[in-house]
């Protein structure tokens, strides 16, 4: 078990909080040779490369995540005015997330989703299952599980004026905002992320101590 941060979106953030969001993909990294891979199993010592021809493995994928996992989330936030200048201080800092409502937050200096230290972090996720697969062999079910619903794809327009016709739809359309034009054509190895959502921070969280 590991515990280690994890970066959202405002969307994402809201998603979570709706309680419509179960699933995150993150691109692994290095990406195997697609000439000769396959697809990929989990074995006793973790993910592995198959060859596409006979299924024999070709290679250890790095996955740097496995149930039981422990992922506090990062997002935008703000602290008061008088912490403009140097940096806040644990447990006696009030935090805002724009997530929850931009329009009322504090007029102080917005602060980008990486810099969010553990402390200040409300949510965390366990990791139930994880996954090794291509991008686009994300299901309808699996992009409704990624917060990609109605809701979402009415915050969606394309080029053309139309919103999303369908999760998956919506879902490549998110894939492209966050990681730019092309990126869903890709179609990458990601690591498919089922987690259940505890509202807290990690370390105050009862019954996960690290």
């Amino acid at each position: 078990m590991a515990d280690r941060p994890i970066i959202f979106s405002a969307p994402m953030v809201q998603a979570l909080l709706a309680g419509r969001k179960s699933q995150t993909r993150r691109v692994l990294k290095p990406q195997p040779n697609d000439r000769n891979t396959g697809g990929a199993a989990l074995t006793d010592q973790g993910w592995a490369w198959l060859n596409g021809w006979d299924g024999s493995i070709i290679g250890r994928a790095s996955v740097p995540y496995a149930p039981g996992d422990r992922l506090w989330v990062r997002e935008a936030w703000r602290v008061e005015h008088r912490f403009n200048t140097h940096s806040p201080i644990p447990h006696d800092s009030a935090v805002q997330y724009p997530a929850d409502d931009p329009l009322s937050v504090w007029d102080s200096r917005l602060r980008p989703s990486t810099q969010l230290p553990r402390w200040s972090s409300r949510l965390t996720y366990i990791v139930t299952d994880v996954r090794v697969q291509r991008l686009q062999e994300i299901s309808e079910a699996d992009a409704v599980a990624e917060g990609c619903d109605a809701v979402l794809a009415l915050t969606i327009k394309r080029p053309n004026g139309a919103h999303p016709g369908n999760p998956r739809e919506c879902y490549c359309d998110l894939w492209n905002s966050l990681h730019g034009p092309g990126a869903w054509d890709a179609n990458p190895w990601v690591a498919a992320l089922t987690f259940t959502v505890q509202r807290g921070n990690i370390d105050q969280l009862p019954g996960v101590a690290g």
